[in-house]
């Protein structure tokens, strides 16, 4: 049985953090979910020092990040040595995430509902940070968006308001 779902056509892909090392920490690119009813922001960490690394979404009430604030907890999975499982293991709820030291390469997945964002006080739009850590670890953040809540062939951007 075929599953009539695509990337290209039922999701959206967006860069929030090119891959890049991350010793003095950055701040992610914003985008809006008003397209979407889910995000799921997918970091990827190449450790290469045993340094923790802190990984905060925010919410914003623009695509330029403006107004950025903690976010309330959110379901967070995590899988923190790629090359011995693909397993993601459900971490505790939580407003941010620390990654453990271990020289490791990582997945750590926020899943975001629009729903849960102070949209009382224009809130629609989220981003992705992380803290110091080392020059040895790599980061890379890509935000999913699904399901669109449209059925376009090609969906509109999400770093529009």
């Amino acid at each position: 049985m075929s599953f009539p779902f695509t990337i290209a056509q039922n999701a959206k892909l967006v860069e929030v953090l090119a891959p890049a090392a991350d010793a003095a920490g950055r701040t992610g690119t914003a985008f809006t979910l008003k397209g979407a009813h889910k995000a799921f922001l997918v970091v990827h960490i190449t450790q290469g020092n045993a340094a923790t690394v802190l990984l905060t979404p925010q919410q914003c009430t623009a695509v330029a990040g403006t107004g950025a604030k903690a976010i309330s907890a959110t379901p967070i999975w995590a899988n923190l040595d790629t090359a011995a499982s693909d397993t993601l293991v459900r971490a505790t709820d939580a407003v941010n995430y620390t990654t453990d030291a271990g020289v490791k390469n990582k997945y750590v997945i926020f899943e975001i509902d629009p729903a849960a964002l102070d949209v009382a006080g224009g809130f629609d739009c989220i981003r992705c940070n992380t803290g110091a850590s080392n020059a040895a670890n790599i980061t890379e953040i890509t935000a999913y968006l699904f399901p669109l809540r449209s059925d376009e062939a090609t969906p509109a951007s999400a770093r529009i308001d």
